[in-house]
């Protein structure tokens, strides 16, 4: 497995409204972990479309693992200025991975026109990857479930893996991180 398409919640999904959410640390060092894992049996590349959430949380991981593995990460957007309407400090954050990113470009190469833009972008990447890391519980659908919908029927004609990190996962990860600590 070379490539993987790592994606899952939107902040508000997760009922997380700043940067200071101790969820935070806990979702980003499950995604390092499971990560190291796959760089270990030969990940390359890691693509997300940027969306806040998960998908950032995952481009910092990866700007941290570019000091010890060679690992690259590219960001493939839905359409074009997707974070035209965010507030100016979710703008900076983006902005500062998006020039951190090894390759970036857009499914649609225009603006914003309808949600169909989405899907597009979720099967090109599915169909251009080797796998899909997904943050999501079946207990809290949201939006991951759509994605995931998608990888599965791939999986039905084309070999194609879905790697989750569900909530019990996270909550491993709460206590390992929590042990440490004492």
């Amino acid at each position: 497995m070379k490539t993987i398409y790592l994606t899952g919640y939107r902040p508000h999904e997760l009922g997380i409204f700043n940067d200071k959410h101790p969820g935070i640390p806990i979702i980003k060092k499950a995604i390092e972990n499971q990560l190291r894992i796959l760089l270990d049996d030969g990940l390359e590349w890691v693509v997300i479309s940027g969306q806040q959430g998960v998908e950032t949380w995952a481009a910092e991981v990866i700007i941290e693992l570019k000091q010890e593995y060679n690992i690259k990460y590219s960001i493939i957007t839905p359409f074009l200025d997707q974070e035209k309407n965010w507030n100016e400090i979710k703008q900076l954050k983006y902005q500062s991975i998006v020039a951190q990113a090894d390759f970036v470009t857009s499914v649609t190469k225009r603006p914003y026109e309808a949600p169909w833009q989405f899907i597009e972008k979720d099967k090109f990447i599915i169909q251009n990857t080797d796998a899909l890391l997904l943050i999501y519980d079946e207990d809290n659908e949201a939006s991951p479930k759509y994605v995931k919908k998608l990888a599965q029927c791939f999986c039905e004609t084309h070999s194609y893996e879905i790697i989750e990190i569900n909530a019990y996962d996270l909550q491993m990860v709460a206590e390992e991180m929590q042990q440490q600590d004492w």
